[in-house]
C-alpha cells in the first residue's frame, strides 16, 4: 500500500498510509556525517512516536561517544495471544455460574468472529480490521442485532484481555470510527394480565409452570431462572439469589406471595435437597433448549400466529416474560430506580424505557383530551 502523507518531528517523521496505519522513520547523521533514514516500525505494532524519539537520541548518543549507532531495538515482543485464547479464559472464568458442560455456552461466541479472528493475535486486530468486518458481514445481509452482537462479544473480549494484562493496546472496539448499527427491533411487547392467565391455563407441565411463575415473579433471564437452587430461596422473607449470567454478578429477587406454598410442596415432595434445581428438581441443571422448545411452541400457538417470524418487535417469546415483569412494576407506579434494581440493569438508560408505561406518563391526560367535543 502507498503513502497518502508524511509529517516530520525534530527527526521523526510519520508517514499516513493509505490503509490508516502510519509508519515511524527516524533521520540522523552518523560518524561519517552521512544522512540516515532508518524505519522503526507501524503503529498497528505498538510504535509510537515517543518510542522513536527516544531511539534516535539513544543513536546520536552512542554516535556523539564513539561508539557504532546500535541496532533498533523493537519492543520486545510477548507470548503471541490469540482472540480464543482470551474467550477460553473469559468461559472459564464463568464456570462459577454455569452447571454442567460449559462447552455448549461457547455458542455465544458468535461464529463468524471465531473464523474471521479466532486465530489472530490480539494485538493485530486493529479497528481498520473490525470496521472492515463490520461492512462485512453487512453486506452479507446479517441482521443488524448479530453485527452488534458480534463487535460488542468482541468489545468484551478486548476488555478481559487488557483486565489481565494480555494486551498493551487500547480496546479497538472503542474507536470512534466503529459505531453500532442502529436497529429499530427492541421488544416492547409485554403480556397483558388476560394474556398471562392464558399462558396458565395451556401450561399443563409443572417445570413450565414453574418456570413461568418464577420469571414473572423475578423478571429473571431464561438461565437465571434455571440456575435457581434450593438454598437460594429464603421462603420465610420472599427473598430468592438470582445469578446475572449476562453481568457475571448476583442480586436479590422477591417471590410472590401466591408462589411459596407451591414451591414448599414442590421441595417437600420430591425431597430436593439444597443443591437441587428447583425447576426441573434435579442436582443437574433443566435443560435450557428443552425449555426454550417447549416455551415456544405454548407462544407461537396463543400470540404468534401471522406474525413473521423476524417480527421481533411483536413476537412473544421467553425474554417476553423478564419485559412483562418490568412492564408491569411501571403500569403499577413503581419508582423507575425501583424497576432498575429488581431486573439488576447496570445503566439507568435501559431501564427508562419502561418509564413511558407509569401512571403519570401522560395517558389520564391524553385520555382526557376533548372531552367537550365529544
Amino acid at each position: 500500500m502507498g503513502f497518502i502523507n508524511s509529517k516530520k518531528y525534530d527527526g521523526v517523521q510519520s508517514y499516513h498510509k493509505s490503509n490508516k496505519d502510519i509508519s515511524y522513520y527516524i533521520r540522523y547523521k552518523d560518524e561519517s556525517n552521512k544522512l540516515r533514514r532508518v524505519k522503526v516500525g507501524d503503529k498497528s505494532k505498538g510504535i509510537t512516536e515517543a518510542f522513536c524519539n527516544q531511539k534516535r537520541i539513544e543513536i546520536i548518543n552512542s554516535i556523539r561517544l564513539g561508539g557504532e549507532a546500535p541496532k533498533l531495538a523493537r519492543k520486545k515482543k510477548k507470548n503471541v495471544v490469540k482472540l480464543n485464547d482470551v474467550a477460553d479464559l473469559y468461559f472459564k472464568q464463568r464456570e462459577v455460574y454455569i452447571s454442567g458442560d460449559i462447552s455448549r455456552y461457547y455458542r455465544n461466541y458468535p461464529s463468524k468472529l471465531r473464523e474471521k479472528f479466532g486465530e489472530e493475535d490480539i494485538e493485530s486486530i486493529t479497528a481498520d480490521k473490525i470496521y472492515n468486518y463490520q461492512v462485512e458481514l453487512k453486506n452479507e445481509g446479517l441482521a443488524l442485532a448479530t453485527i452488534n452482537y458480534n463487535i460488542t462479544f468482541l468489545g468484551t473480549l478486548f476488555n478481559l484481555a487488557i483486565d489481565e494484562n494480555l494486551c498493551d493496546q487500547s480496546n479497538p472496539v472503542q474507536d470512534k470510527k466503529i459505531k453500532r448499527l442502529k436497529v429499530d427491533n427492541q421488544r416492547d411487547r409485554y403480556l397483558t394480565l388476560n394474556e398471562i392467565q392464558k399462558i396458565y391455563q395451556d401450561i399443563e407441565d409443572r417445570d413450565l409452570e414453574l418456570f413461568t411463575k418464577l420469571s414473572l415473579s423475578t423478571g429473571g433471564r431464561l438461565e437465571t431462572i434455571l440456575h435457581i437452587q434450593v438454598k437460594d430461596i429464603k421462603l420465610d422473607d420472599n427473598i430468592v439469589t438470582l445469578k446475572d449470567l449476562k453481568n457475571g454478578d448476583t442480586y436479590k429477587g422477591f417471590i410472590r406471595n401466591d408462589l411459596i406454598e407451591p414451591i414448599k410442596e414442590h421441595i417437600k415432595n420430591n425431597k430436593l435437597s439444597p443443591n437441587h434445581f428447583i425447576v426441573g428438581g434435579k442436582l443437574e441443571k433443566y435443560p435450557s433448549r428443552t425449555i426454550q422448545r417447549k416455551m415456544k411452541k405454548i407462544m407461537d400457538n396463543l400470540f404468534n400466529e401471522g406474525l413473521d417470524t423476524r417480527d421481533a418487535k411483536n413476537r412473544v417469546v421467553i425474554h417476553s416474560l423478564r419485559h412483562t415483569f418490568a412492564s408491569h412494576l411501571a403500569i403499577n407506579g413503581t419508582p423507575i430506580f425501583t424497576i432498575q434494581k429488581l431486573m439488576n440493569h447496570k445503566d439507568i438508560k435501559q431501564t427508562m424505557r419502561y418509564a413511558k408505561l407509569a401512571p403519570d406518563s401522560g395517558m389520564d391526560f391524553v385520555n382526557s383530551l376533548y372531552a367537550k367535543a365529544s
